[in-house]
């Protein structure tokens, strides 16, 4: 198939964040299929273009056999709520000239990734007039979860993205959700026809897991990040918002008499505030790093104990999984899963770790105190997760079967009744 793909936070080559796509572009390519991807070209946690794009308005690239159109967003995103919504709409109407005039030949389907919703406008657009259908992928119930958070309070503009949002659904040929409870919220809630919704969750990148895994020795990382006598445990990701990191200073707060370390990796526009939160607590039992690319970052989850999963408590979050939690697990590290609904699920289900109620420093103490108290939990639970996600949730067979899904749907392929 040749595939063309429409994702605002597309990654760069060695950009830290998640790389849902930037796996599965690679594994469709191995599968013999043919994928442009229409992208932006500021990371969703930056605020300014990288200086290779000042000035331009679209730069045609190459990464690893994929051909990347990345294309104008404004450099007011991440400038307060109008500037994060302007910055989606330049995007829109960037990529939507992308598709429309820059990219050639025709394509067999537009696949479409949200957040933003916005984006689903310009896939809509291109799949009419280039006569395609349109795949559209649920990767955060919005606007929920942007209610939910505070950041959009807006009535009249809640209601146009609930329109919007049913719109695109009617619109499209299959809808993608990336946890089992969206897709009950879809078609329970949403009425979208359940033969229209398919279920194509995040998964681990066993590759390269795997290879680390066999190949480094964590040792010397850690002696060189002062962790030697400390009991590890690192988030990966945004410091935004819904994040709501400040649990995990409160959380060292009760824990700083330990041997717990909190190590946090990543970016974003609430990072500043922790730093200085952490700084006038006396918190030297939580330590902020830069973010690294994803092979790298691989390398701090395997000089880790554990890896924690965390977000602020609202009901939209029971829906979602996070990316980190996979990368965790497939470095068989056990999760600290400060995510209620089918997060907790899933981390119990694997047995790979603890669920702890989010912004409770209480729960957090009690069952971090468990590790400490009895360490050969990490490694059992470790291989616990490794082997539940390496059975359920590998990055290469969901890659396939996302295109046979959508070539059954299309009726290029007939499903296979077994007896």
């Amino acid at each position: 198939m040749r595939i063309l793909l429409i994702h605002q936070y597309f990654l760069e080559e060695g950009d830290p964040g998640g790389s849902r796509f930037n796996e599965m572009t690679m594994n469709w390519l191995e599968q013999g299929h043919d994928v442009t991807v229409i992208a932006g070209m500021i990371h969703y946690n930056g605020n300014e273009k990288r200086s290779e794009y000042k000035g331009k308005y679209i730069v045609k690239k190459n990464q690893g056999g994929v051909e990347v159109f990345r294309s104008h967003v404004s450099e007011s995103y991440n400038s307060g709520f109008l500037g994060r919504l302007w910055g989606y709409f330049s995007f829109v109407f960037s990529s939507l000239f992308v598709g429309l005039f820059k990219t050639s030949g025709k394509f067999d389907v537009v696949i479409v990734t949200s957040p933003p919703l916005f984006v689903g406008i310009s896939g809509y657009i291109i799949s009419r007039i280039k006569r395609i259908p349109l795949v559209f992928e649920v990767r955060d119930l919005w606007p929920e979860s942007a209610i939910d958070t505070g950041m959009v309070k807006s009535k009249v503009l809640i209601n146009l993205a609930y329109s919007l949002e049913s719109f695109i659904y009617r619109k499209s040929l299959l809808v993608n959700v990336l946890t089992p409870a969206f897709r009950d919220v879809l078609i329970n809630e949403k009425k979208v026809p359940s033969d229209k919704v398919i279920f194509i969750p995040n998964a681990a990148d066993f590759r390269l897991s795997e290879s680390l895994l066999q190949s480094f020795d964590p040792i010397s990382l850690r002696t060189s990040l002062g962790w030697d006598q400390s009991f590890v445990i690192t988030y990966v990701g945004a410091h935004g918002i819904a994040n709501h990191l400040v649990q995990i200073l409160d959380a060292a707060e009760l824990l700083r008499d330990s041997s717990v370390k909190f190590v946090l990796i990543g970016m974003g526009p609430e990072k500043a505030k922790l730093v200085k939160e952490a700084t006038s607590r006396g918190l030297t039992n939580v330590q902020f790093l830069d973010p690294v690319p994803k092979e790298e970052v691989f390398k701090y989850i395997l000089a880790s104990d554990m890896g924690a999963s965390v977000l602020k408590k609202v009901d939209t979050f029971k829906t979602i999984y996070s990316n980190k939690t996979f990368d965790y697990l497939a470095c068989k590290r056990p999760v600290l899963m400060a995510i209620d609904g089918v997060s907790r699920a899933l981390i119990e289900e694997a047995q790979g770790g603890v669920y702890v109620e989010p912004e409770n420093p209480e729960a957090y103490k009690l069952a971090i105190q468990k590790y400490l108290d009895d360490p050969s939990l990490v490694k059992s639970q470790g291989e616990h997760g490794y082997s539940f996600v390496k059975q359920n949730f590998d990055r290469t067979i969901l890659a396939e079967k996302y295109i046979h899904l959508i070539e059954l749907k299309m009726g290029l392929k007939k499903e296979v009744v077994s007896n």
